[in-house]
C-alpha cells in the first residue's frame, strides 16, 4: 500500500474514497481512529492509501475530482 492522499478533513478523506471506489480502485484510511488518542481535535492526518499499482491512477482521478492540494508525493503532501 501506498499514501496518496492527507488530510485532517473527513469531508475530503469520503470524496477521495467515493471517487476511487467509482473506478474500483481499493482504498484504505490508516489512522482514522486517532482522534480516540487525540481528543477528537482532528490534529492528526488520516491517511488514503491504495495499492502501489493502482497510485498512479489514483493519483490521476484525485487531482481531477480537485483534490490535487491533499496528494502525497513521495511521502511529503504538496499543500
Amino acid at each position: 500500500m501506498r499514501e496518496v492522499l492527507r488530510s485532517n478533513d473527513a469531508v475530503v478523506i469520503s470524496f477521495a474514497q467515493a471517487i476511487l471506489r467509482e473506478l474500483g480502485i481499493a482504498n484504505f484510511v490508516a489512522d482514522q481512529h486517532m482522534s480516540v488518542a487525540e481528543g477528537s481535535i482532528g490534529a492528526f492526518p488520516r491517511r488514503l492509501l491504495v495499492d502501489s499499482a493502482d497510485w498512479s491512477a489514483a493519483r490521476r482521478a484525485l487531482t481531477q475530482g480537485g483534490l490535487d492540494v491533499w496528494l502525497v508525493n513521495d511521502g511529503e503532501t504538496s499543500a
